[in-house]
């Protein structure tokens, strides 16, 4: 582990030294304030994930994360459009699944989408089997791909001419312009293994990583940096991580260990195996992150990965007071990172505390301002002033 002298990474696309600084909307059931325990006032049903999102709106931050799973709560493209009115200035991290949507009728709903949001659209691109089935892994990579592909046409040609060896298409695309320009919504994208890897450098635009230690976070980006060179492309980098913040390190610390003070090692296991990407090579290495932990489950000063015995997915939190956080949100920023996903349990009660003592002492941006996607007037667009097709 590093925590010396900070590694950088100069081949990142936003060389600016910004922050897109995001929240998490709890989409797929298990908010609560003790891990392990099912928290009836804390379901994910509309109300409750409307309100997350709209606490994090109203405390500026510039993005959430809406993910998507097999599991009891909300759907994600069908709650994106009931909030998209009611929110302000947030954009929406749509996560969307390659291969559950037909790829044209997709592109038109997020074409949608993006106008009702008036570009604040981004997408998370998920590469995992579908569920109920068990799919080949090769297979998959090569949907996403096509499926990227497609989106990447609509969004910026006048025809989709597009045959692959999974779709072919001969359609205009003036159905599904989106409101942003130059390229249509961000592409962010997450996963380990080298199929994703290589997926995440040719097509998309932020590789969005899991806690890990400084060391590990920077040999992923130098080798998702090497792998896009390989295409002619930079990408930008983002780190999804839980957070608990006070104002002392002490009472931050006595609060992660109240987070888990109920937990069942075996409720735990259980817990997390209902999650589709329980086995996937991203959340084996959240689990051996814990094998080198100390009896506290710190990897890292400040870096805690004891979410991870309940939570599939992202398993670790920074820890601390706001100079403890801030400090290591600075090296983050300082290695190349330029995107940030925070969470921290209960949702909103935990995003308040964060609003207060973190998020107003950063260079807190919107990436699609900064890349040139989100127009500044609104766009000719099929669905705006331009022509009808």
């Amino acid at each position: 582990m590093f925590l010396g002298d900070v590694p950088r990474l100069s081949t990142v696309r936003t060389h600016q030294r910004v922050c897109e600084m995001a929240w998490f909307a709890d989409l797929c059931g298990g908010d609560t304030d003790r891990l392990g325990k099912l928290d009836p006032s804390r379901r994910s049903n509309y109300e409750h994930c409307r309100d997350i999102v709209l606490t994090a709106d109203s405390l500026g931050y510039k993005n959430i994360l809406l993910p998507t799973s097999y599991m009891l709560g909300q759907e994600v493209l069908p709650f994106a459009a009931a909030i998209a009115s009611q929110v302000q200035q947030i954009s929406l991290l749509t996560a969307i699944r390659t291969g559950e949507i037909h790829p044209p009728m997709l592109a038109r709903h997020l074409s949608t989408l993006d106008h009702l949001l008036q570009g604040r659209l981004i997408i998370n691109i998920i590469n995992s089997e579908l569920p109920g089935l068990v799919e080949d892994p090769e297979y998959r990579y090569q949907r996403c791909k096509e499926v990227i592909q497609i989106l990447q046409q609509a969004w910026t040609q006048d025809r989709i001419e597009f045959q692959g060896d999974i779709y072919h298409f001969s359609l205009p695309s003036y159905p599904v312009k989106p409101y942003q320009q130059h390229g249509g919504p961000l592409l962010y994208f997450g996963g380990l293994s080298p199929g994703s890897r290589e997926v995440c450098a040719q097509y998309c635009d932020v590789f969005l990583m899991w806690p890990d230690t400084e060391e590990g976070l920077f040999e992923n980006m130098q080798d998702l940096s090497k792998r896009a060179a390989t295409y002619g492309r930079c990408i930008d980098f983002g780190l999804r991580i839980h957070v608990i913040v006070r104002e002392t390190e002490e009472e931050a610390r006595l609060w992660a260990k109240t987070l888990i003070s109920e937990l069942d090692a075996a409720r735990g296991v259980q817990l997390k195996s209902r999650a589709q990407d329980s086995r996937s090579v991203g959340v084996l290495k959240q689990d051996a992150l814990r094998t080198v932990a100390d009896e506290d489950d710190y990897i890292e000063e400040n870096l805690w990965m004891g979410i991870g015995r309940a939570r599939s997915g992202c398993g670790g939190a920074l820890v601390g007071n706001p100079s403890q956080i801030l400090e290591r949100l600075h090296r983050y920023m300082d290695m190349g990172i330029r995107a940030f996903v925070f969470s921290g349990y209960p949702l909103i009660e935990e995003c308040q505390y964060f609003a207060k003592l973190v998020l107003p002492h950063l260079p807190n941006v919107r990436l699609a301002e900064v890349q040139g996607r989100l127009p500044t007037v609104e766009p000719v667009t099929p669905l705006t002033t331009g022509e009808l097709g």
